[in-house]
């Protein structure tokens, strides 16, 4: 049994695959804790995980808020989100942490790709392996804006926090982000063949579908709205969407049965148009496959949900990962995808009903990608994190 120190931060798109992840590895008999945002403390815990907040639940809003202004608006700079949220103090108090838990040649430490810095500092503190995870292939082609970011903003918040830690400052950014044992990316060949190829030394698993709490029950109304087969509408659970993406989407929608599933309503239009129904939540498991079509922001976990149960999708996809996700599918034929050049009322509403109406979607996409079983990615992940334990049996590239 061993020890598995994990990190990420972000959405519930950056968070549920690693309280997934830590799941399987719980189940596979190690001992993992995850170090992330306190609104996930439950959802973690009943995973049978360790759970370390880095926050709190009034300092992740603040933080999801100004990160929104940070990637969207551009109203922030990397430097000015680190100081204002007392980012390079929670990094070393986060190794530290780290450090208490660490049990010397069974350790493995685990984090989000590219913005997980404290597992990378402790793993060369303490001399322990070490793997990052990208949840989507745009993120590792980011990587060359987080070292120019680490050059320009970063480096002497960095480097006070590594002499704190003992450690000497980072000479070479682009060299130490990819000096780690290993990289994962939760995605299928086919996916990443769609696209910008990722650098071969990351090794590709398959999806893996963040799965709701087994206690997420449909809510009052929706059973009767699913009878009905409506359209599915969400912009994920951020903020971080372009200001016009509820607006045009619900726009677009109207005069068709749909449920719209937003966490926050004060992003929606008000009042909604006749035949359009507001969650702050689905489970999503349950909802999806009873569909006509999902319209959405091209999230890596929302898309990934739509492919399993077989469902087409249209994409209104902008920012971060998004765009480079709808192109992977769009390109495939297995998505339509609209960039925010085409957010207007004909434009949308005629891709929805397409989609709608596309009732060979499944055999099609069953066609060009096969059986989508995002357990498999799992259990190929779990695999290649505790190989880290054992170099000498690792598995081929």
């Amino acid at each position: 049994m061993a020890t598995i120190l994990m990190s990420t931060q972000g959405t519930h798109g950056d968070v549920l695959p690693f309280v997934r992840l830590g799941g399987a590895l719980r189940q596979a008999g190690h001992e993992v804790t995850l170090f992330t945002h306190a609104p996930f403390g439950d959802r973690v815990a009943r995973a049978g995980l360790e759970f370390v907040a880095v926050d709190t639940v009034a300092g992740y809003e603040r933080h999801m808020a100004d990160t929104t202004a940070l990637i969207g608006a551009r109203e922030l700079s990397w430097s000015q989100l680190f100081r204002r949220h007392g980012l390079f103090e929670q990094l070393a108090w986060e190794v530290r942490q780290m450090a208490d838990r660490h049990r010397p040649g069974d350790t493995v430490l685990v984090g989000r790709h590219t913005s997980t810095f404290s597992v990378r500092f402790a793993a060369e503190l303490l001399g322990a392996p070490s793997a990052w995870v990208a949840l989507s292939p745009s993120q590792l082609m980011l990587v060359g804006m987080a070292v120019h970011s680490c050059r320009t903003q970063l480096a002497p918040g960095m480097d006070a926090v590594r002499r704190e830690l003992g450690l000497a400052p980072v000479t070479d950014w682009r060299s130490w982000f990819k000096e780690v044992d290993l990289e994962l990316g939760l995605w299928p060949e086919w996916f990443d063949e769609a696209g910008p190829r990722t650098p071969r030394r990351v090794v590709r698993t398959g999806f893996v579908v963040p799965d709701e709490d087994p206690g997420d029950g449909l809510p009052a109304g929706a059973e009767a709205l699913l009878a009905g087969r409506p359209v599915l509408l969400t912009g994920g659970t951020s903020r971080m969407q372009d200001r016009r993406f509820y607006e045009a989407a619900v726009e677009g929608c109207a005069g068709r049965p749909v449920m719209l599933v937003a966490r926050h309503a004060d992003l929606l239009p008000d009042p909604l148009p006749d035949g359009m129904t507001w969650f702050p939540r689905l489970p999503f498991r349950d909802v999806v496959p009873r569909v006509a079509a999902l319209v959405h922001h091209g999230g890596i976990g929302t898309l990934t949900r739509a492919l399993a149960a077989g469902v087409p999708q249209v994409m209104l996809a902008d920012t971060v990962d998004r765009p480079d996700n709808a192109a992977r599918l769009s390109r495939l034929g297995l998505a339509t995808w609209l960039p925010s050049s085409s957010w207007n009322r004909d434009e949308i509403s005629a891709a929805v009903a397409e989609a709608a109406d596309d009732t060979g979607y499944g055999e099609r996409s069953r066609k060009i990608i096969g059986a989508l079983d995002p357990a498999a990615g799992l259990a190929e992940a779990c695999a290649r994190i505790e190989l880290l334990l054992e170099p000498a049996t690792g598995l081929p590239a």
